[in-house]
């Protein structure tokens, strides 16, 4: 008996009983209605089998049944011996010249005394595999779908770059590490262990009970000789005298410098070479030379450590690139990102992470370089922001990832100009944005310096005005009954009117480089100065910015603003009411915000809401610190 055939007829018994699936494919020889059934045109059948067999290859390999219905009945085959031979070559002649399919087997048999066609592919990684009119397919379950080339060329790529840092490295022991970097390490993170030891506790090396075994990412890290395991394994800074790199007789590069070391050493190394480049030095009006920061250090080094610590290492043709043009600086590394991260994902600043070199990774944790998985890139942004600079941008495309960190504040020129008359007050970020809204004199209200600064708590509001008026920049313009007449007569919220202005203290008299027509002096008035409608120098009245909040639910749905405002006017001075609504604007979503100029007037109110009704109904109040969207 042939064992061969044995074997195949339970690989079919088992094929069938299970029914299709990723690896595995039924196709019927048949076509028809069910009492009249005839054989399908030969060539139709051998495109399905080069489709197939295609997207198998494609993937992740599999086995292909003709002469069996979808739902595993053997109909067999009934064709003459020329047409079966086209139909077992199908593989052969109905796939791309150029893109032959890889050890297929194909073999006819019997099952129940029909003749079935079988093959059965492996997983193709020599090429695209197309078929003879140039489709390429893909299997993705069930189904053989159309997919580019470059996708299946991506997820190759990336799968490779996954495991580059974990492959061992056959040809390599100790004498290539760098045994003194790893004693320094150790020593300074007061870990008594051999260099043995310390690779294999950070999962980079192994005894296989004759020898330590050392990973790709263990030479990466610490070998002697980084070019002997990688030849791009460098940082490479190129500094350009102009927004923009240009070529030929118009060639602007002034600086470029490039290092090569194993990777616990180029982060230090090339982070010298980078650390001039992020000051400058500038004439001041005074007549002195000062030198500025043009970017946070700190936001700089982070995005070379994230830079060096997951670039894609099986692009052993590049390294990574530092660009320092007159308006940016660019830090690009070899290998997009990886397929489950998009860059709205890493943008949301919500931690997404994918670590292409786990090992790497985990290293540079254990050793104090990196924090963890998903931090840097949030870090980067928030020190952006710490120093009013542009957000970072993020670009994944190319083969390349690239942060850009901009020069430009998320002030405007005119902006900057007003804000550097407040130099010598050291404002916080929050106070540099309420002085933003009033450039030049300019008026602004309440909700204006809620929606600039983001403010979701009156307690934290309140504070923040109080600090500007205490240190004489921030003043009113009206009085507060004045204001509320004006509101009202507009018809509109308090806190909608423009009753806020910036001065600029006396003490800065002088200073101002505006060059607004709005006259500086006409806008300066000193703490000191007594002027009974400037309520900003008077302490007693700094509780004119403690507005307070409550929520009420239970209301009537045929409420309006008008009733809740008149109602809650027995507790004190109502600055606004609010009532969210949905469908349009149609109808109360059944709760609402109340806002009082004094906290005493909304406490009343809370002490009182078993007493309060609207309607005949009860309303319930509460206090309502953070500011709820609505």
């Amino acid at each position: 008996m042939d064992v061969s055939i044995l074997r195949l007829q339970e690989r079919l018994e088992i094929a069938l009983e299970l029914g299709e699936s990723h690896y595995r494919e039924f196709k019927s020889a048949l076509q028809g209605p069910p009492d009249k059934k005839e054989n399908r045109p030969v060539k139709d059948i051998c495109d399905d089998i080069s489709r197939t067999m295609v997207a198998f290859a494609n993937a992740d390999g599999g086995e292909l049944l003709v002469g069996v219905e979808d739902t595993g009945i053997v109909t067999g085959l009934s064709y003459s011996n020329d047409k079966l031979d086209i139909l077992v070559n199908a593989p052969k002649n109905n796939v791309h010249k150029d893109t032959p399919l890889p050890n297929y087997k194909a073999t006819f048999t019997e099952f129940n005394g029909k003749k079935i066609l079988y093959f059965s592919i492996p997983k193709g990684n020599e090429y695209v595999y197309l078929t003879s009119d140039g489709r390429c397919i893909q299997r993705k379950d069930l189904e053989s779908v159309p997919i580019s080339a470059e996708e299946i060329l991506f997820t190759r790529e990336e799968a490779a770059s996954r495991e580059y840092d974990r492959q061992f490295v056959d040809r390599a022991d100790m004498g290539d590490i760098d045994i003194d970097l790893i004693q320094q390490i150790t020593t300074q993170l007061s870990i008594k262990v051999t260099p043995e030891k310390f690779l294999q506790h950070i999962d980079i090396a192994e005894f296989n009970g004759t020898e330590l075994k050392l990973k790709r990412a263990a030479l990466l890290l610490f070998a002697k000789n980084p070019s002997k395991w990688h030849p791009r394994l460098q940082v490479r800074v190129i500094k350009v005298a102009d927004n923009v790199l240009k070529s030929g007789e118009d060639f602007n590069v002034i600086f470029d410098e490039e290092i090569t070391d194993n990777i616990v050493k180029l982060i230090e190394s090339s982070w010298e070479i980078i650390r001039p480049h992020l000051t400058e030095t500038r004439f001041l009006k005074q007549a002195l030379f000062k030198t500025q920061i043009i970017y946070p250090e700190l936001a700089c080094r982070e995005a070379l450590i994230n830079a060096i610590a997951h670039r894609d290492y099986s692009i052993e043709g590049r390294g990574i690139e530092v660009y320092v043009f007159n308006d940016r600086l660019e830090i690009q590394s070899p290998g997009e990102l990886l397929s489950a991260v998009k860059i709205s994902d890493l943008e949301s600043l919500d931690g997404s992470h994918q670590s292409r070199n786990s090992n790497i990774a985990k290293a540079l944790r254990e050793i104090g370089y990196m924090r963890e998985l998903g931090e840097g890139i949030r870090r980067i942004f928030d020190l952006m922001k710490t120093n009013d600079l542009q957000a970072p941008k993020l670009e994944s495309k190319n083969k390349s990832f690239k942060v850009l960190l901009s020069q430009k504040h998320i002030f405007t020129k005119e902006e900057k100009l007003w804000l550097d008359n407040f130099d010598q007050v050291n404002l916080t970020r929050e106070q540099k944005t309420v002085v933003r809204l009033g450039t030049n004199g300019k008026l602004f209200s309440v909700d204006e310096i809620w929606e600039a600064v983001g403010i979701v708590d009156t307690d934290k509001y309140r504070q923040l005005i109080e600090s500007l008026m205490q240190i004489g920049v921030l003043k009113r313009t009206v009085k507060r009954m004045e204001a509320k007449n004006l509101a009202w007569k507009s018809h509109t919220s308090q806190k909608q009117l423009k009753q806020f202005q910036i001065v600029i203290p006396t003490s800065f008299k002088g200073l101002s480089k505006t060059s607004s027509k709005t006259s500086v002096k006409s806008i300066i008035k000193s703490p000191k100065t007594k002027d009974r409608d400037d309520e900003s120098v008077k302490p007693e009245l700094l509780d004119s910015s403690d507005y307070a909040r409550i929520y009420i639910s239970n209301i009537p749905f045929d409420t309006n603003e008008e009733e809740l405002s008149n109602l809650f006017t027995q507790f004190g001075d109502v600055v606004s009411v609010k009532i969210p609504r949905h469908f349009k604007g149609k109808f109360i979503r059944g709760f609402a915000y109340i806002e009082f100029d004094k906290m005493e007037s909304a406490k009343a109110a809370i002490d009182s809401s078993s007493k309060v009704e609207l309607h005949n109904r009860m309303l319930y109040i509460q206090q309502s610190k953070p500011r709820e969207s609505v």
